[in-house]
């Protein structure tokens, strides 16, 4: 499935998950975020930023954020969110970041991994972007029979993943869900 992120950029923050502009979903995406991430000030990437929602909600609770999106229109928005927080916005591919010899505390991507060619390869990658003792934090689903089922991503993780289900908390999601939608947090 080919997707215009160009096109949808727009458009892209309407849905409550994606700009958290509800004052409840930004919240209660912010708790998780919390949960997730490190307690001290870390170096996140955002793979797959869009315009740069969870990165700014980790840029508020004092991590150092580098964003990276596809989007050349999904990076500009993220750019202009993220202005004054001292987040980087990079244009280039999820699957393969343009940060170079770069390694970080924490790789954070939402709504990606569903997007990816061969998210085996891929996790691997991003695995190897990762200092010691760092983390993963996937945050994933199935829609309409699209996706990354959780056992699948789990599995392909292996040792230290931890499967958080999401779709019971419609304070996410702006509204109740139906489907599959998930966080998975892997550390070695």
């Amino acid at each position: 499935m080919t997707i215009n992120w160009d096109a949808e950029a727009a458009t892209f923050d309407e849905e409550p998950d994606h700009g958290l502009r509800d004052a409840g979903v930004r919240a209660a995406w912010a708790v998780r975020l919390k949960g997730w991430l490190p307690g001290e000030p870390s170096d996140v990437l955002d793979l797959g930023c869009g315009t740069g929602s969870l990165a700014l909600l980790a840029a508020e609770q004092g991590h150092r954020v580098t964003g990276v999106d596809l989007s050349p229109e999904m990076a500009e928005l993220a750019r202009v969110k993220l202005a004054g927080t001292g987040a980087e916005v990079l244009v280039g591919d999820a699957a393969r970041p343009p940060v170079g010899e770069r390694r970080f505390d924490v790789v954070l991507a939402r709504h990606v991994v569903w997007t990816l060619g061969d998210p085996a390869e891929v996790l691997g990658h991003w695995r190897s972007l990762l200092r010691p003792g760092g983390r993963l934090v996937l945050v994933e689903g199935v829609w309409g029979g699209v996706g990354v089922p959780a056992g699948r991503l789990t599995e392909l993780l292996g040792d230290g993943a931890r499967h958080e289900p999401l779709s019971d908390d419609p304070a996410l999601w702006g509204r109740a869900v139906d489907d599959e939608r998930y966080a998975v947090v892997w550390s070695d």
